[in-house]
Formats: C-alpha cells, structure tokens, sequence
C-alpha cells in the first residue's frame, strides 16, 4: 500500500525506530519515555505563570492541577478559560510540569488554564480518569470567580486521549447539565474503541502509532471482559450528538484515527453542531512531538491555536 509523507516530514519518519507490538507491556517504561520525548520543551516559559493545586476526587483521591495564566494578566482581569487534557492512550502523558500545548493555549489564546493530572490505566481504569477530568472542570467553573474565568466561556481542549476525555466533558456537561461548555477543541482524538475504520485496519507501520496499538490501547484503558461500550469512554458510541458546543477537530492522514475523527465532525455536523475541521495530509499521529521545528508542525499547532482563540473572543 502506498503511503503519501509530507516532504517535510520524510526524513523524520525514515529515522523512526519501531514501536513495540505491546507498548503497554512495560508502563513505566513508556511513561519515561514520553518525559524523554517532551523534556525539550518543558524549559521555562516567561509567557505564563503557573500555581499548583491539589482538589478532592470522586472517589476519595486527590486531583493535582495546574492553573496556567498568562504572565501579563492584570489583576483582577477576568479572562476566558480552557480545560486542557492530556493525550497518552489514557496511560501516560504526565509531565513533570504542564503540558506545552496547555502553556500555548493559554498564551496564544490569552486564556486562564487548568492542566488537570487524571488518573490512568491500567492502575485505574475507566470509568477513573474521565471522572477525575469532569470533577475537575466542575471545580474550574465553580470556582470560575475566584481563578479569574468568564464562565461563559470555558473550552476543553485536548489532543489523542485528551481528545477523547474532552469530547466525553461536552457529552457529560450536556447530559449532566453543566458546566456550561463554548467550545470543544478535539486534536487527533481517539474516539472509537470499534476496528470499522480503513485507517484503523491500514495504518500498521509500527514506527508511529498504528491499528493494533489503538487496539491495544482500548483494551488497556476498558480492561478484558467488558460489556457494552459508554459514550463517555468512547464518545463515537453516542447517539445523539445534538445540543454540543461547537468543535475544532485536528486529523492527520497516516493516523489510524483519522477517519473515527473525520466521521465524529460528520455526525456533529449532522446533528447542527458548527465544526472545522483540520486535515493535515501525510502527517502522523502527533508528529508534531516528533518534529517541532518544522513549519508543517508550526503552522498545524498555529491553526488550532487561532481557532481556540477565536472561539473564546470572537
């Protein structure tokens, strides 16, 4: 099968090592070397500030948070908010800090923050971390005066896994009534624990995130044995999608995700939902990690980017 590369990314992808077929065997192991992945661009950031909070879980546990602003931000400004989440197939992600893409957010976009630290699997399976994420965007609108948010205009926005738990905060917030969402910006996520996709059955090249791994990664984050899929595990399983905030949502074309994220702005579309939808041809799934520098990656992180900022000021 012949597949496209973007020129820019050709050379990046030819050096790829390959992944292993299970990358969950060893957790730790691909928790570090994410850290690793990302350490370059955790360097401090004079754009933001960030203070660390520590809230109350709904199952007894602790929930750490980052709450990023803007480093110009007057006091007592009030500004738009964005509950970002990070990706990392429901099992990694963390970072000794917040997420790169939260600082963008809140920089490019002029916007306070919350980073929020979920739990993950297979230590804590779903439904764990995808309420640990609605606890904590509950607490950022409650406590929407007191951080210095609009209420109104609150986002969630994530990439991957994140993707997917932000997706399921817009089904949630809908069918919880509340926290109000505006806006739902969903980057390559992974929706669909379903194999009924030609990008889940023909992305196999084991040097990016391919079909089997997503398998691997449903099974990791569901556990063996499961019975029907939830929507707010799998978001694609819901079947009204009516009455959600409008939605930005990033795919890459060597990303076995792409046409789970594709049909999702379908349905979203079909349900009178307002979506943009961003298509990055020859690209794989966050390749963006992998090759930060390149102006295919910098215009990508640019488009969605201006979109958030757009949403939240029009």
């Amino acid at each position: 099968m012949l597949v496209y590369v973007h020129p820019e990314l050709a050379d990046i992808f030819a050096a790829l090592p390959e992944r292993p077929a299970d990358p969950y065997a060893d957790i730790e192991a691909l928790r570090a070397g994410f850290r690793a992945l990302m350490a370059p661009q955790m360097g401090p950031d004079p754009r933001v500030t960030v203070e660390d909070a520590v809230i109350p879980g709904p199952d007894g546990n602790n929930i750490d948070l980052h709450v990023i602003r803007p480093a110009d931000a007057a006091e007592g400004e009030v500004l738009p908010g964005i509950f970002y989440i990070h990706g990392g197939g429901f099992a990694y992600g963390e970072l000794d800090g917040p997420s790169p893409m939260a600082r963008d957010a809140c920089a490019e976009a002029r916007a306070v923050v919350v980073n929020a630290h979920y739990r993950l699997a297979p230590e804590h399976r779903f439904p764990a971390g995808v309420e640990d994420c609605y606890a904590a965007l509950r607490w950022m609108a409650d406590g929407a005066a007191g951080l210095g948010v609009d209420p109104d205009q609150i986002a969630v926005a994530g990439a991957s896994a994140g993707g997917c738990l932000s997706a399921a905060m817009a089904l949630m917030a809908r069918d919880r009534q509340g926290p109000a969402i505006a806006y739902q910006c969903l980057l390559i996520p992974c929706l669909d624990d379903r194999e009924t996709t030609a990008s889940r059955r023909n992305v196999t090249d084991r040097r990016t995130i391919n079909g089997p791994s997503i398998r691997r990664t449903w099974d990791n984050y569901l556990g063996p044995g499961r019975g029907e899929t939830s929507p707010y595990a799998a978001p694609a399983r819901a079947e009204d999608l009516r009455g959600l905030p409008p939605a930005y949502i990033l795919t890459c074309g060597m990303d076995p995700l792409r046409d789970e994220g594709v049909d999702y702005a379908r349905r979203l579309i079909e349900a009178d939902v307002p979506v943009e939808l961003h298509h990055v041809p020859g690209a794989w799934h966050f390749f963006e990690g992998f090759a930060p520098q390149s102006a295919i990656a910098k215009a990508t992180t640019a488009h969605w980017l201006r979109a958030l900022r757009t949403a939240l000021r029009p």
